[in-house]
């Protein structure tokens, strides 16, 4: 499990990672915030509490200066996997695909994709059509996915026996833990 944060929908995130279960993991996205080393700061103490791993999203020099456990790259930035790798062997290195084809073409540096949106989602992915779990089950036969976009209580149910090796979100697990 993924714990997306976002600065609009997520004010507090420090305390939905403090509730996580260990193993799991966040993806702290700063999306330019001035606050965004404070608050990895409070990331960073809650998860190494709650025995749970601190990505960030692309910025590679606050992923080192908060002694992150990996990074998650934009679909965008996918082409910076390989020199992340190299630089940091040991990061858990995800990145976000929004198709097959970027699936397909995201490089193997790479530990997992992050395929978005599965379902009806809010947020960013809520701009860009449901893939659905068909599309999720193709994808996760190639290389290792997590299902974002839309996963709820309901909703995650369905993505049993899809071949995702879990899922992520943003509501619904701060509405959860």
């Amino acid at each position: 499990m993924l714990f997306f944060t976002d600065p609009e929908r997520t004010s507090r995130p420090w305390e939905t990672a403090a509730r996580l279960p260990a193993g799991a993991g966040v993806v702290f996205r700063t999306f330019g915030r001035d606050d965004a080393l404070e608050t990895g700061r409070r990331l960073r103490a809650a998860t190494r509490a709650a025995g749970v791993r601190l990505l960030v999203g692309l910025d590679v020099g606050l992923a080192e200066t908060l002694e992150a456990d990996g990074l998650h790259l934009p679909e965008r930035a996918l082409g910076e996997a390989d020199p992340v790798r190299v630089a940091h062997p040991e990061w858990l290195l995800t990145g976000a695909a929004h198709s097959v084809e970027a699936a397909r073409a995201a490089p193997g540096a790479l530990d997992a994709v992050v395929l978005s949106p599965i379902f009806l989602a809010g947020g960013t992915s809520g701009i860009k059509p449901p893939l659905g779990v068909e599309t999720l089950k193709m994808v996760a036969a190639l290389r290792s996915t997590y299902a974002l976009g839309g996963v709820t209580g309901e909703t995650v149910e369905v993505l049993t026996g899809s071949g995702a090796c879990g899922f992520a979100a943003v509501g619904a697990i701060q509405a959860t833990f």
